[in-house]
């Protein structure tokens, strides 16, 4: 069935969208200016986003905001905003040797950015080859891209908000919206204020070990930098050996965030207001945290055994309890909901524990979180669906409706996440054998291991993979026509392919 999208409405709300975030940008360009550093390039990247979001604003808009209008919104927003985030980078690379300096390049990093992929093009990651305002730029793109830039929207503009259940519908991860207030901008402000003290505590727990001399380089800045990229779980890191490079304190900081990070917010707004039940009575958060024990478990035996032997940055695990549970908890944790961190190279782990790691990208976060992947309560439904089905093969006659947490779930609903998943899972495939084929096309060399973490990685918004995909590896390699599908499969992934596909699929021209 087709449907009729109104256009200029749908682009005027993008360059709302688009102008605002020239705001985002005053962060990098105050770092400039306290380092000397790039002020030109933030000063004319803001004066680009603002005249672009003008222009776009000056189409007409239809006061009314349906469904189709919200999908080509939402989709093409996203599109949008990683398009003027790449402009920082390119001006920055502008008449330099810089990777950054080809637009493939800089659309790849500014889309990593903005879906908390994590995956980068950047090649080497210092302050030698990159600002500190450049790579304050990188590290906030996260961040905002966390909770959603449509969420963000409607709590701050009113013409959004008036259908703005249609919106977070559209953009928010998971297959359910929980609406947590009578108006919907509230309960898009209620996410953003939790999403927000997160990272503000976040932050002086890590500028506390550095005062308390417990991490003597985690300071301010980096203290700042990890705390927009760990809540969205995003992965970014100023520093070339991501968490690696600091003190087993700051290790073990950064774990119980990041498993925050992919429980839904909503509960701990629940939470707030004394309902602690809301949270531990949760379904989806009982298995998301017992699918982290279980598999911290199996790889924390494998590296205390020596059978997967940490010879790198993490240090010796065989027979030290301490950092096998540090190096395996923390990896499990990290891929699990996608935020891509690493305390140790995982690709050069042996085949055993990276099958284990590789499982654990597959699971993914919770319905609401900031966490990619197919969402722990997806799989939840599949499995008991699966379940149903093998029952009634037994018993025929028997009616077994789904029950989450007591509750019922709705027949269609069952369909819809049945549907996603075996439609995420096709287009893992697909995407695998054509990033494998275009690799060898141009005589880059690439293990079936590498190709299949190459989409998964990007199509789940994960960032590293393993062999020369690894957290201290990189993308650059790949063929720009490799690296486009990617920006594709980060994209469609972070608005969990479902919106994109029925815009395409439904549109016709006015």
């Amino acid at each position: 069935m087709r449907f009729r999208v109104h256009w200029r409405t749908s682009f005027s709300l993008v360059g709302s969208v688009v102008k605002y975030l020239a705001a985002a940008m005053l962060i990098p360009l105050v770092v400039a200016v306290i380092y000397g550093e790039d002020i030109w390039v933030f000063a004319v990247s803001i004066l680009i986003t603002v005249s672009v979001g003008l222009a776009l604003e000056r189409l007409d808009r239809d006061p009314e905001v349906n469904a189709p209008e919200a999908l080509a919104l939402v989709t093409f927003s996203w599109l949008a905003v990683a398009g003027i985030g790449a402009v920082p980078y390119l001006l920055a690379g502008y008449g330099t040797s810089s990777t950054l300096a080809m637009p493939v390049n800089a659309l790849f990093e500014s889309m990593s950015g903005f879906t908390t992929t994590g995956a980068t093009v950047m090649g080497e990651i210092s302050f030698e080859q990159h600002s500190h305002a450049l790579l304050m730029w990188r590290q906030l793109t996260q961040w905002l891209g966390g909770m959603g830039i449509i969420v963000l929207m409607i709590a701050i503009l009113p013409e959004l908000a008036v259908n703005g259940a249609q919106l977070m519908q559209s953009e928010a991860p998971g297959p359910e919206l929980q609406k947590l207030t009578p108006r919907i901008a509230e309960t898009a402000r209620a996410l953003w204020l939790v999403y927000l003290g997160f990272t503000v505590v976040y932050v002086l727990l890590l500028y506390g070990l550095h005062l308390a001399n417990l991490a003597p380089n985690m300071t301010f800045y980096n203290a700042v930098a990890h705390g927009f990229t760990t809540l969205p779980t995003g992965g970014f890191s100023p520093e070339a050996d991501s968490i690696a490079a600091f003190s087993a304190a700051v290790q073990w900081v950064v774990i119980p965030f990041m498993f925050v990070a992919g429980v839904n917010f909503a509960l701990f707004w629940h939470v707030l207001k004394g309902e602690i039940d809301e949270l531990t009575g949760n379904p989806e958060f009982r298995w998301y945290a017992g699918s982290i024990a279980a598999v911290t478990a199996v790889l924390t035996a494998l590296l205390f055994s020596g059978t997967a032997p940490v010879l790198d940055l993490g240090g010796a695990t065989e027979g030290v309890a301490e950092n096998s549970l540090r190096q395996a908890t923390f990896q499990v944790v990290s891929l699990l909901n996608s935020t891509g961190y690493a305390t140790s190279d995982f690709a050069q782990w042996d085949s055993n524990a990276q099958m284990v790691l590789l499982f654990a990208m597959f699971i993914g976060g919770s319905a609401g979180s900031t966490g990619g992947g197919v969402k722990v309560v997806r799989w939840l439904v599949v499995i008991k669906s699966i379940r149903r089905e093998l029952y009634k093969t037994a018993r025929p006659s028997i009616v077994e409706p789904i029950r989450l947490g007591g509750n019922v779930v709705d027949e269609d609903a069952v369909r819809g996440v049945v549907s996603f998943t075996l439609l995420y899972l096709l287009l893992f495939g697909v995407a695998t054998v054509v990033i494998s084929l275009d690799a060898h096309r141009i005589g880059y060399d690439i293990t079936t291991l590498e190709a299949l973490s190459a989409s998964i990685a990007t199509l789940g918004n994960i960032g590293p993979g393993f062999g020369s995909l690894g957290p201290f590896g990189s993308y650059l390699e790949f063929p720009r026509s490799s690296k486009l599908l990617m920006v594709v499969l980060m994209w469609v992934g972070r608005l969990e392919i479902v919106p994109v596909l029925a815009l395409f699929i439904g549109i016709t021209r006015e």
